[in-house]
């Protein structure tokens, strides 16, 4: 029988440190997994992956300690119980805007009576053990995330849906929505207000703050902030910081 690390996690008054994994590879979400993270969140909406290379990337994960999630493509039913399906242990939805889709998205998380999932005996409890459905409440975690100026707006409606474990600030877009350039740890004061004011409300209202991070210098910031889980980037910019570090020191 297993259980979610990062309820686990949060339950102990911990923190969750998250990869991510873009690539449409298994083998690279396998990598990902062995090094560490507590879990980690195969992208569904930006990533190059589709729904069968997501089973595969979620087997790969489960292999490992990590806890794997998973991003949707869009606050959509079908999306959301097919990824549970195939053994995400936890979601995060983009572009939640109002706590009319937010309530969408949990009811379509959880079996009823909190939400309006359907039960099929697939990958979920094959995964997590025979009593999935039982314990379902406490095994998928549910993160909404705030990213626009909408949502900044009706955060505190946001918060009070029932079921919703956390919200997950994706900091770009949300620099977007209130008129700045997109970046990974943003420097205007607009946007760490607002960031500020999104944890400050999620906190007193019992959910978990948690936001999407440009690495880990970042993310210790952002821990030491209140921020209850942080993304380190993703694999992508590992590549990609990695490659130009050892270029950088073959040329010196």
């Amino acid at each position: 029988m297993r259980t979610n690390k990062v309820r686990d996690i949060w339950n102990a008054g911990g923190n969750v440190v998250n990869g991510w994994v873009a690539s449409a590879s298994s083998y690279t979400a396998e990598i990902m997994a062995a090094q560490g993270f507590d879990s980690v969140g195969v992208d569904l909406q930006h990533g190059m992956i589709d729904f069968d290379q997501a089973v595969s990337m979620l087997q790969a994960i489960s292999v490992q300690d990590a806890t794997p999630l998973a991003r949707v493509p869009w606050n959509d039913p079908t999306w959301i119980m097919k990824t549970l399906d195939a053994g995400a242990m936890g979601l995060v939805c983009p572009m939640v805007n109002t706590a009319e889709e937010a309530a969408q998205f949990v009811g379509a998380s959880h079996y009823p009576p909190l939400g309006f999932r359907s039960f099929a005996n697939v990958r979920g409890p094959l995964y997590a053990g025979a009593d999935y459905k039982a314990r379902s409440r406490e095994l998928i975690v549910t993160l909404a995330m705030i990213e626009t100026k909408t949502a900044l707006d009706n955060i505190e409606e946001i918060v009070k849906v029932e079921g919703l474990d956390a919200v997950y600030i994706g900091p770009s877009d949300l620099a977007i929505g209130l008129g700045h350039e997109p970046v990974g740890d943003p420097t205007e004061p607009e946007v760490l207000e607002a960031i500020a004011h999104i944890r400050r409300v999620s906190e007193a209202a019992g959910v978990k703050p948690t936001i999407h991070t440009a690495g880990g210098d970042h993310a210790r910031r952002c821990f030491g902030e209140g921020f209850r889980l942080c993304t380190l980037a993703n694999e992508i910019r590992f590549i990609i910081d990695g490659a130009q570090l050892q270029i950088g020191k073959a040329r010196a």
